[in-house]
């Protein structure tokens, strides 16, 4: 199945598009028309074409079906707690509304984003209150007061929070998913078996563990019992939500010049929740809170890797991308 779009952009862009598109959907056989230019992608190859005036187009069977299914799965995937109308409208002026099948429904859903956002946190039984964050950036009180946090359900289980630990003004910093269970008994970051794998990544990428700033995207230890054993559990998208503001904290605090997300819980935290490892490893990408992010495997996805020969290879990806970071940081301006 090839999925087929048709858009009239103001300029022509698609071929400075199409190397993003063919990363975040590598496993997809894709086709985007314009009239001034045409982009493929197939088993890997990406191909570039002449434009296509909207009425040449092949037919396509169950148009209307398809677009129905589009969206459908748009309006679930729709979040209401990142709704940002003005950025929408700048990043997708509402002229080009008439050639995306989802238009319809984005007022609707917009309109009804507070209630949704509610709903979503009452479900949750926490809150994503910023009040609750202190108005300080002194990582000393917000660690006192992040262990007083109530805004998801995870605090009832854990032993204690685990907040983030090493120099209050590092160029680098370590984003992982949550604390594990010796992390979680410890109240320190990175210091079971995760952190053993992470420190040999960390030396073998020629950097040194005391002066890099770790944490977590959720500080409290989600688990599920097995037995006598305390099992890790992935944080749910509002337990990440509820945990963002005191990540954001730590990065106004710290102003690292690189951040490494380590694994998918947190480059969802930090990049959205559409965000995917496999499709953003090896590209340094840029945000508001650090010049360079560079987004890798979590040293856990070592671990579980399966035979030695698979653990090897997730090591090697994890040590390459901590050595971009580290030219990075190396470099000072990171431009």
């Amino acid at each position: 199945m090839r999925l087929v779009a048709w858009h009239t952009p103001d300029h022509d862009v698609a071929r400075l598009v199409a190397p993003h598109f063919a990363a975040r959907y590598p496993e997809m056989r894709w086709s985007i028309f314009t009239p001034q230019s045409s982009v493929h992608w197939s088993d890997g190859v990406l191909t570039i074409d002449g434009g296509v005036p909207a009425p040449s187009l092949p037919a396509r069977d169950n148009q209307e079906s398809a677009e129905a299914l589009w969206r459908t799965y748009y309006s679930a995937a729709f979040n209401p707690a990142r709704v940002n109308t003005a950025k929408l409208l700048r990043e997708m002026p509402a002229r080009l509304w008439r050639s995306l099948p989802e238009a319809s429904e984005i007022p609707a859903l917009v309109a009804g984003a507070p209630a949704a956002a509610a709903e979503m946190r009452s479900r949750s039984g926490g809150t994503t209150d910023r009040a609750s964050v202190p108005d300080t950036l002194d990582l000393a009180e917000l660690k006192t007061a992040a262990a007083c946090c109530r805004s998801c359900a995870l605090f009832e289980g854990a032993t204690q929070m685990v907040f983030g630990e090493g120099p209050t003004s590092a160029s680098l910093m370590l984003v992982g998913e949550q604390p594990g269970d010796v992390e979680d008994r410890s109240g320190r970051p990175f210091v079971g078996p995760a952190g053993e794998v992470l420190d040999r990544a960390l030396s073998q990428a020629g950097l040194d563990r005391t002066d890099v700033y770790l944490t977590n995207a959720v500080k409290h230890f989600g688990w599920e019992p097995r037995g006598k054993w305390r099992i890790h559990r992935t944080p749910r998208l509002a337990e990440i939500q509820a945990c963002r503001p005191w990540l954001e904290r730590e990065l106004a605090s710290v102003k690292p010049r690189v951040v490494v997300l380590l694994g998918g819980v947190a480059a969802r935290a930090l990049l959205g929740p559409q965000a995917r490892v496999t499709a953003m490893r090896g590209t340094v990408l840029s945000a508001s809170w650090a010049p360079a992010i560079v987004v890798t495997y979590h040293p856990s996805a070592v671990l579980r890797a399966g035979d030695v020969e698979a653990q090897a290879r997730t090591f090697e990806l994890l040590v390459s991308d901590l050595r971009t970071a580290a030219r990075r940081v190396a470099a000072g301006d990171v431009s």
